[in-house]
């Protein structure tokens, strides 16, 4: 930079300074497109951006399952005997999976049969007893028959009390033979063995299926939205699944079902993505919803994909159709952000065409390649600023991400530290001193030394807390030839 040009500018900062107006963040970043040497903005090619289209829609995460699982529940109380089958063998509907342990439940069945037996004998006992009661009743005085008549009830109401029980018995005895008779458990679809699961709990030792059979044939796929999300879905929807590895690889389907009365697992990849970038909702709910596929041709079994909503995104277009939120339309220009091929960035004037409302993009007819690289618009970008390809280079931190003031920084509005000092953005601050005035080494080639003049007072009544000043009414002469309201004059 030659001494002409500091002059210039440390001309403008004093007379800046001196007004402290909203004019400050413009003339350092957008008019002198210096910048701070730490501003470094992410540029992609048009050519990434347009491969498989930047548009805003939706994509949801599904995974690849059989058109129908069959979970087998273990029974709790009993233990299993053997496993007729291991993960990944097929099995034909009837096929057997597994067999209970059953020789407690045998020793029970025998056990209670002797019970019954023993009933069986009480009831005869009890019965020849009212038989004899029933005769010394007879023959007794009359003074006496009414203690028979109340024995005799007694060991009729103890039949009826073993009858009862001797019933609850034969019940248990057939339940528990039915169990035997079920101890083979066998498949009731035919397909592959997913998993077998020893514990009969989850992660979180809740109960949890034994084994899981996959159904053999069509595949389905499975696929989650947050609550968030879940209104834009609809039953016959077509969509588009695109493979994770090779996004170019892609299939067809129609939603078949939204199963809002369910929530998703807590193991299901259930995240939204708005452009392939992470838009879930932390903690909202989580459906399912399911895809029947035009074709499984090139598919796997539990492979995970990308669901989009069919809206054209597939078709091939000619030339170059970009996202509307990469293009800026002011004051009756339209342009980009573009990288000038020198790893600066600058404004690059562009003409649009056609426009898809379903994708939200435009056609460009000329001012972009393919080759070309663009930034997405930000408030605060200016040209200039150093472009770069690895998005690890950028440091977030720097005013150009960071504009808002902290800590008695210069705010976007031009407003002042509270040392008096401008934002450390720009040329500036290293080489003013503390009291916002220039040193003299900059005050060459005509430029007059500002550390008399203009040099604490802003002019609007905020005035910083060094210079001792409060009410801001006499704001000097400005250097090298500024106005009285601190704007610089060429």
């Amino acid at each position: 930079m030659n001494k002409k040009k500091v002059g210039i500018i440390v001309a403008a900062v004093v007379a800046i300074t001196a007004a402290a107006g909203g004019g400050a963040w413009y003339f350092l970043k957008g008019n002198t497109g210096a910048g701070n040497s730490a501003d470094k903005v992410y540029v992609e090619s048009v050519a990434s951006l347009t491969s498989v289209g930047a548009g805003s829609q939706n994509r949801y995460t599904g995974v690849v399952e059989a058109q129908e699982t069959w979970k087998v529940n273990k029974d709790g109380e009993k233990e299993i005997k053997e496993v007729f089958v291991k993960e990944g063998d097929m099995v034909e509907e009837g096929s057997p999976l597994f067999e209970y342990d059953m020789e407690e439940a045998e020793g029970e069945i025998q056990q209670a049969e002797l019970d019954l037996e023993g009933m069986q004998n009480d009831i005869t006992n009890l019965q020849s007893q009212i038989n004899q009661l029933s005769r010394e009743k007879n023959a007794a005085p009359e003074e006496d028959k009414f203690e028979y008549t109340a024995e005799i009830q007694e060991k009729q109401n103890s039949i009826k009390q073993t009858e009862y029980n001797i019933q609850s018995k034969k019940a248990e005895i057939e339940k528990k033979k039915e169990s035997i008779e079920k101890a083979v458990i066998t498949s009731k679809i035919a397909g592959v063995v997913k998993s077998i699961n020893e514990s009969g709990t989850d992660a979180m030792g809740e109960s949890a299926a034994y084994m899981t059979v996959l159904a053999s044939g069509d595949y389905r796929v499975k696929g989650t939205v947050s609550e968030t999300n879940v209104q834009n879905l609809s039953v016959e929807q077509s969509v588009i699944l695109r493979s994770r590895i090779d996004e170019n690889q892609t299939w067809s389907g129609k939603i078949t079902k939204i199963d809002t009365q369910n929530e998703a697992g807590d193991g299901d990849d259930s995240q939204d993505y708005m452009m392939g970038s992470d838009s879930g909702v932390e903690k909202a709910t989580k459906y399912p919803f399911y895809v029947s596929l035009d074709s499984t041709e090139g598919l796997m079994m539990g492979q995970h994909l990308f669901i989009e909503l069919d809206e054209g995104q597939s078709e091939q277009k000619e030339g170059i159709w970009l996202f509307e939120g990469y293009i800026v339309q002011e004051e009756g220009k339209t342009w980009v952000w573009a990288d000038n091929g020198k790893n600066r960035l600058e404004k690059r004037d562009v003409e649009l065409g056609e426009y898809d409302e379903n994708l939200g993009e435009y056609q460009i007819v000329s001012g972009l390649t393919q080759e070309d690289a663009i930034a997405f618009p930000m408030e605060g970008l200016y040209e200039g600023v150093t472009t770069v390809t690895d998005p690890a280079e950028v440091d977030y931190t720097s005013p150009l991400y960071n504009p808002e003031g902290e800590d008695g920084e210069m705010t976007e509005d031009g407003e002042m530290t509270e040392d008096g000092k401008m934002m450390d953005d720009g040329f500036l601050m290293d080489n003013m001193t503390e009291d916002g005035t220039a040193p003299e080494e900059l005050t060459e080639d005509g430029m007059e030394d500002s550390s008399e003049e203009g040099s604490g007072d802003t002019g609007e009544g905020d005035s910083d807390e060094d210079s001792g000043e409060d009410d801001g009414s006499d704001s000097g002469e400005d250097a090298d030839g500024g106005s009285e309201d601190g704007d610089q004059e060429e």
